[in-house]
């Protein structure tokens, strides 16, 4: 299985850095278009080869992926804290009755607890 994944990164790679080959002419990025500038009274502008700004965009839009997935799914890991915190209540105030509903038996008290 190691080595299917050593093959299909290898892989991956050749075609990253094909691309990135292929695309190197530059490339200009601005903030506004040419017309709002005057406008505005600023420009902002750089200038990068094409398969960095690929690459710039695979990485925001997955951090972007990422970032909503964790605000989205906020509830579930609030409803599961609270949860966890309310099952460690009920068993801390279910430990003393447990030891005694064994009948004093070290090695099933032992094993209950853990």
């Amino acid at each position: 299985m190691r080595y299917i994944r050593y093959a299909i990164l290898a892989v991956l790679a050749i075609v990253m850095v094909t691309i990135a080959i292929a695309n190197r002419g530059p490339l200009t990025l601005r903030l506004l278009p040419e017309e709002l500038e005057g406008l505005a009274g600023f420009s902002w502008q750089i200038t990068l080869p094409a398969f960095v700004t690929l690459l710039l965009a695979v990485i925001f839009g997955v951090v972007l992926g990422f970032v909503w997935e964790w605000v989205r799914e906020h509830k579930h890991r609030a409803t599961a804290a609270s949860e966890r915190k309310a099952r460690e209540k009920l068993e801390s105030q279910l430990g003393p009755q447990r030891t005694k509903e064994t009948g004093g038996d070290d090695v099933l008290a032992l094993l209950e607890g853990n």
